[in-house]
């Protein structure tokens, strides 16, 4: 990679940021096209967040991701939000367009890439999703339009309730449980927690809930403990790796107009991934 006066700046923003893979594939996808483009993570507190995207816009940068925590809190500070993003509640990607911050989310479909790409077909299929934040917000607008039934659990029970009654305008099979108990009657059980991300976070749930028939994923893009564990029970159990990856030819699209190499893009992440 060669900057100069003419690089086009991209990156992601969040807090914390420095785990991020998103600068390794979004690279290796530039270098691979001869794209002038750079990608890099930029740690930004909460209360710092209107000054980073008012510098965004200011230092001319192209697009960026946005990640946990930031991905509703952002959409206040941009111009236009896409209608998806509008209606899932949250923007992980935006891009700049003459000094206009335009948010979309890019998140859902890369999640429904990602179990295309397992074979996992959510049709007609009984889901618990555990998480009601802006990441569980953007696969559940997809998997409730797919699902036979959709359970949502999550310790805030207002915003749990605020994301029920919104998926309710797009299927009526959307319920709350104030239990875990569900897990029982669902074949896809989705961590949309950041729980997995400490050595010392406890388990969304108790893996000794499950059967060996269920599907367990994690939007977590590394093997948590929660995804071994499932694996030993004899789930079949996918990590949040291919949901990354979809996201960011997503996003890459959005700001260059161009298709990037995903299967460059993959070997990265895989290749980060034991590092």
């Amino acid at each position: 990679m060669k900057i100069n006066g003419k690089t086009k700046l991209t990156g992601i923003i969040g807090w914390p940021v420095e785990h991020s893979k998103s600068p390794l594939m979004h690279n290796r996808a530039f270098d691979a096209l001869g794209l002038n483009y750079c990608y890099i993570a930029m740690p930004v507190q909460p209360e710092r967040l209107k000054e980073a995207i008012e510098g965004i816009r200011a230092l001319g940068f192209t697009g960026i991701n946005v990640t946990i925590p930031h991905k509703q809190t952002v959409m206040q500070y941009l111009d236009e939000i896409d209608k998806e993003a509008r209606f899932i509640g949250a923007v992980n990607t935006i891009k700049n367009e003459d000094g206009c911050l335009i948010g979309y989310n890019t998140d859902g479909k890369g999640f429904m890439e990602s179990l295309r790409e397992e074979g996992i077909d959510p049709s007609g299929k009984n889901i618990f999703v555990i998480g009601v934040g802006g990441a569980a917000r953007a696969v559940c607008y997809y998997l409730c339009q797919h699902a036979s039934k959709l359970y949502l659990h999550g310790r805030n029970m207002q915003k749990a309730s605020v994301l029920m009654n919104d998926l309710k305008t797009v299927s009526s099979e959307v319920s709350i449980t104030e239990t875990k108990s569900s897990i029982q009657y669902a074949d896809i059980i989705i961590n949309a927690t950041p729980l997995g991300m400490k050595e010392d976070d406890p388990m969304p749930f108790e893996p000794s809930m499950l059967r060996p028939d269920q599907v367990v994923c994690d939007l977590i893009y590394w093997d948590t403990p929660l995804i071994k564990q499932a694996r030993e029970i004899g789930c079949k159990a996918v990590n949040g790796l291919g949901m990354l990856l979809w996201q960011g030819v997503l996003a890459f699209k959005i700001w260059t107009g161009i298709t990037p190499p995903v299967e460059l893009m993959r070997e990265e992440l895989l290749k980060g991934q034991n590092t």
